[in-house]
């Protein structure tokens, strides 16, 4: 049994594919950069892995409830 409703995980679900979107655009416009700034892209790439991983559980635990 989860210790969270369907409806915090859909707004936790919302909340974290709005940021995903954000840090994407973020990533994309740094990487067009001259000189392209090295540590804030990095930071995006481990955001948007760290957003996969917790959107990834998120839809795990969805699955689980009734």
């Amino acid at each position: 049994m989860s210790k969270f409703s369907r409806a915090e995980l859909e707004a936790a679900q919302k909340a974290f594919l709005s940021s995903k979107r954000k840090i994407e655009k973020v990533r994309e416009t740094l990487s067009k950069k001259n000189p392209l700034p090295k540590p804030q892209l990095t930071l995006a790439i481990r955001n948007l892995d760290a957003l996969h991983i917790a959107l990834g559980l998120i839809e795990k635990e969805l699955n689980t409830i009734e």
